[in-house]
């Protein structure tokens, strides 16, 4: 398989996790982020403190702890096998789960400062005209928002197509299956092909500008699309 090939599968896979593990972020992070704005449980500060640690472990670290639990003698591992499930290390799957520890961080904390930036002035109002939680979450908390839900999607799947030391660790380096950018990028290196490498890091250098610019645009619009 030619270089320009190996790199566009690359490029597809990489893509395919971004996407999913975003959509899986937003989904968990928008209610994590609202009850940590506002509850006043103990909790709250050990959440915290769990959901910055991919901020601050090395990647290797991580993705090996990650590699373990979903390993034959780690508790993941064991519950899939049992579940007739298979093991979840070195597959696309384990990237996905990976993925979505490690950017974690950057899916809470944008939505949790929007939220806490919202304080509750809007739901007491929506509360006097009789709004129930659900509605004034859905029609008042989430649109005012919106800022804060951009910026997570953009820094989540900008952050997922720049991972490499925990995918390494979790899924190696599998053409197809798990072989994303930054590890295809690796392997030119280590092969001496250095100018495919520097095509495909180029093109990340381009891609990551362009997110950038992207976000502030989207924050923004959102931004003056608020009443």
């Amino acid at each position: 398989m030619t270089p320009s090939a190996d790199s566009g599968h690359a490029i597809l896979l990489t893509l395919q996790l971004a996407a999913i593990t975003t959509l899986i972020l937003l989904l968990l992070a928008t209610p994590l982020a609202w009850w940590l704005a506002r509850t006043s449980s103990k909790w709250r500060g050990v959440i915290i403190a769990m959901i910055t640690l991919p901020l601050v472990l090395p990647p290797t670290v991580l993705g090996f702890y990650i590699l373990l639990s979903l390993g034959p003698d780690g508790w993941v591992g064991t519950l899939t096998q049992s579940l007739g499930l298979g093991l979840l290390s070195f597959s696309f799957t384990g990237l996905v789960i990976g993925s979505v520890i490690f950017s974690l961080p950057f899916a809470v904390y944008p939505i949790l400062y929007a939220f806490e930036m919202l304080g509750r002035r809007p739901l007491e109002v929506a509360a006097t005209l009789r709004a129930k939680p659900w509605d004034a979450f859905f029609s008042v908390a989430l649109p005012l928002a919106k800022p804060g839900l951009l910026t997570a999607a953009v820094l989540t799947f900008a952050h997922t197509v720049g991972e490499f030391g925990v995918v390494l660790m979790i899924g190696g380096d599998i053409p197809g299956e798990t072989r994303v950018v930054a590890t295809q990028i690796f392997g030119y290196v280590e092969a001496m092909e250095y100018e495919a490498a520097h095509r495909l890091a180029a093109l990340m250098v381009a891609f990551s500008f362009v997110m950038l610019m992207a976000l502030t645009r989207l924050r923004r619009r959102a931004g003056a699309a608020l009443p």
